[in-house]
């Protein structure tokens, strides 16, 4: 029987600032962080459950690297999309209503973990203004 992740939190933009602090404070800033660092980050979030829900995979999708990632999940037994995954919270994060997601009050992060090389790779031209859409103004 293969293991699933959960379905995306519902408030991605405060998930993943909550997560991203807790990061930032513990491991200083990086351009990825090992998914052992993030699921401990996800457990001290006020977004863990304590039924057992746990979106640790959703944090990794968008803070360790595609390597270890999938690393990770071929361990965990977990079946988990990597690209699908870090395009759903990132797609979250772009649809949020405020104008500009990153000026979250106490948030020290380094936005290089926006690394879109491996969600667009392939995807149509004009992918440049769809991104750069996104992001005016950071």
């Amino acid at each position: 029987m293969e293991l699933k992740c959960p379905p995306a939190p519902t408030n991605k933009k405060e998930y993943i600032a909550d997560i991203g602090k807790i990061l930032v404070e513990e491991h200083g800033k990086k351009k990825y962080y090992m998914p052992e660092e993030v699921k401990k980050a996800s457990k001290k979030s006020k977004y863990y459950d304590s039924s057992g829900i746990d979106w640790h995979c959703w944090a990794m999708c968008t803070f360790s690297s595609h390597s270890d990632f999938d690393a990770y999940h071929k361990i965990t037994g977990e079946v988990c999309d990597y690209v699908g995954m870090k395009t759903e919270m990132l797609s979250g994060l772009a649809t949020s209503t405020s104008a500009n997601w990153l000026s979250i009050p106490d948030l020290d992060i380094d936005a290089s973990w926006l690394d879109f090389g491996d969600i667009f790779d392939g995807f149509l031209e004009g992918i440049g203004e769809f991104i750069s859409g996104i992001f005016d103004g950071l």
